[in-house]
């Protein structure tokens, strides 16, 4: 358990658009920023970050919350895994000791799999560095591929040994079952006889955007042909291939700096091109190029550089995953290295100077190069040049913006010599199709239309008193702490000034009347309030978004955020009154509104009985007692400049 100084150390240390920043692309918009949601599949901002407020909130998909709230949702931690994750982050010391077996059971499956992953890359790292068998095999391997020991170090590079049960024997003896060693891949046969998945390898571990460790991949040594060159961890728990980009956690700043993420094939070419200083790049790790890939890179830019290695069998195998990318919106730009060159060997050969100079002056753009690799192809067969044709205007039928396609069909108009009219005509009949058949077709849950707030029901599906109610909490929310002045006479009758915390004057108002909250939700937030007024503390919002009650946390940041921004319009000598101006007259006019709403329900009421009384005295009863509510009604619509008609 942490302790409750060091959460509050945390929370407090940890800047929302910071964390925010490291997954998401993020624009300053006035006092917020926004960016692409990292919940669901958006192609315009409606992800906010508000620093002042320390909160985030789409407007899309209705997640919202604070920092730690954020690394829960994204990274599927717990709330103690996400109060470690900023702990690191921030270089705070939380104090942790080793799970004792037990412990260890007791953990969720996520947990125990990423506990486990992390055990193990510490074990492969000391067999690397601290065994006979590691530093003659597994580091001189590595040493001769170029690789610096602080390069090794920084991706956590290392070695299993050849004992087929090596690593299983030390996991078991650390109180770690046959299930998890199983589940996670690091282990393979039976829960009977278990033997290690990677012996007599050297080890890449794969990280998560947040540098966990969620698989690995192996390389072997010798020149066994029937055994596999490289072998992955199987998809678990915690790690999902097509979701995953080697190298991603050390790339992601860097990429979005510089707007560019460069694409190669394996964990030695990511490796080499960073220590080379060149660190906007990551792998697919032999992996066919998926969308959920895609949609990871197009967080932090728009903009992707492919690096192949000149086989032409693997360009023509991977052009389908360029397609994907420019259905995605993305630019996309494509590096042919020399003949018997991959980024790898490249980098070892020429100075860093040189391999940025390569990039950039040697980079074509896909379709150029897609057309010019065809047009090698098919030659001067007219049929070959046909298909050609059409595999060409199927491509920039991908591309989402009209004005690349259409500066896409004038240059491939002249690479082709075919008029362009004719690609404009084959173009439109392609996208007359393509609507054509989306209209028909449901679109999948992840591309559903979604309003620009959270769905509701018709107002008059509330029950009265409902939105005064959450006007009333989102007012304590945001003001609670702030003081209020009342000017009153002391028994002599002269003038005092008399302060009294927001908060405290809306309970004390309430509970003068007996009044209560009939939303559930509602009522346990304003008992909240009204519990730790009693002991001289106003709860802050940060109380209700560190709530266990995912509920509550959902409902304090929907009445914290705002869609709306009220811009700066003092520096254009235009003045508007904001809610703390006329905060005093926000109150009692929200209190009147709550009240009235109370009455009319109990004046509903009284008017439902008074049509089924069937007894004179009765009757007569409750139509006095309607007529002194009515009466309580009329003066206050009367404070709030309302007419009551009946």
């Amino acid at each position: 358990m942490i302790p409750q100084q060091t959460v509050r150390s945390i929370l407090e240390t940890a800047r929302i658009e910071e964390v925010v920043a490291d997954f998401v692309k993020l624009k300053r918009r006035g006092s917020n920023l926004i960016g692409l949601c990292p919940f669901h599949n958006e192609k315009t901002p409606s992800f906010t970050v508000s620093p002042g407020k320390a909160l985030f909130k789409c407007f899309g998909c209705g997640k919202g919350g604070d920092v730690a709230s954020f690394v829960m949702e994204h990274e599927h931690m717990s709330y103690p895994e996400a109060l470690k994750y900023l702990a690191r982050r921030y270089n705070i010391e939380v104090e942790e000791r080793e799970a004792t077996p037990d412990e260890i059971l007791l953990q969720n499956l996520r947990e125990r799999l990423l506990n486990l992953n992390t055990f193990a890359q510490n074990y492969f790292v000391q067999q690397l560095f601290e065994t006979a068998e590691g530093q003659s095999v597994g580091l001189s391997y590595f040493k001769e591929r170029g690789f610096r020991e602080a390069t090794i170090k920084k991706f956590g590079l290392g070695y299993s040994p050849h004992q087929r049960d090596a690593f299983v024997r030390h996991a078991r003896q650390h109180g770690y079952q046959a299930d998890v060693l199983l589940q996670t891949g690091l282990a393979a046969g039976s829960e009977e006889r278990l033997f290690d998945r990677f012996h007599d390898r050297v080890i890449f571990p794969i990280h998560s955007l947040t540098g966990q460790v969620i698989g690995f991949g192996g390389r072997i040594l010798d020149s066994d042909k029937s055994k596999a060159k490289y072998l992955n961890s199987p998809e678990s728990e915690v790690y999902n291939k097509s979701k995953t980009l080697y190298g991603i956690f050390f790339a992601r700043q860097a990429i979005a700096r510089l707007d560019n993420c460069l694409l190669v094939e394996g964990y030695t070419d990511v490796i080499s091109m960073h220590q080379a200083g060149i660190e906007n790049v990551v792998a697919s790790s032999g992996t066919s190029l998926t969308t959920e890939q895609i949609r990871l890179i197009k967080r932090y830019t728009k903009n992707i550089t492919i690096l192949y290695d000149g086989d032409p069998a693997g360009i023509k195998a991977s052009l389908r995953g360029v397609d994907m990318i420019l259905e995605e919106g993305m630019n996309v730009r494509v590096l042919l290295f020399p003949e018997g060159d991959d980024p790898d060997s490249f980098v070892q050969k020429h100075p860093v100077s040189q391999v940025e100079a390569f990039i950039k002056n040697k980079a074509t753009d896909f379709i150029t190069f897609k057309t010019k690799l065809l047009l090698d192809e098919s030659g001067r067969d007219p049929i070959r040049r046909a298909a050609l044709v059409t595999e060409i205007v199927e491509t920039i039928a991908l591309i989402p913006d009209s004005i690349y396609r259409s500066v896409y069909i004038k240059e491939c108009s002249r690479m082709l010599e075919v008029e362009e009219v004719v690609l404009v005509n084959a173009l439109n009949k392609l996208l007359r199709k393509k609507i054509g058949k989306k209209l028909q077709e449901p679109l999948p849950e992840e591309e559903q239309p979604r309003p620009a707030q959270p769905q509701q029901p018709p107002e008059e599906e509330f029950p009265p008193g409902y939105f005064q109610e959450r006007e009333l909490i989102k007012i304590m929310l945001q003001y609670g702490n702030t003081d209020l002045s009342f000017e009153l006479q002391d028994e002599e009758g002269n003038p005092v000034i008399y302060r009294e915390p927001v908060a405290q004057h809306i309970l004390s108002d309430l509970q003068a009347d007996r009044l209560s909250f009939n939303n559930p939700l509602h009522n346990a937030m304003l008992e909240t309030f009204s519990r730790s007024a009693q002991d001289g503390v106003i709860p802050t919002s940060q109380h209700f978004l560190q709530n266990p009650d995912p509920e509550i946390v959902k409902l304090a940041v929907d009445l914290i955020t705002s869609p709306y921004e009220l811009h700066n319009w003092e520096r254009k000598k235009i003045y508007v009154k904001t809610e703390p101006d006329v905060l005093k007259q926000a109150i009692e006019g929200s209190l009147y509104r709550y009240k009235d709403s109370v009455l009319k329900a109990k004046s509903d009421e009284l008017t439902e009985k008074l049509r089924e009384a069937t007894d004179v005295d009765e009757q007569t009863a409750l139509q006095i007692e309607k007529m002194g509510i009515d009466r309580m009604r009329m003066i206050i619509n009367q404070k709030l400049g309302i007419v009551i008609t009946r």
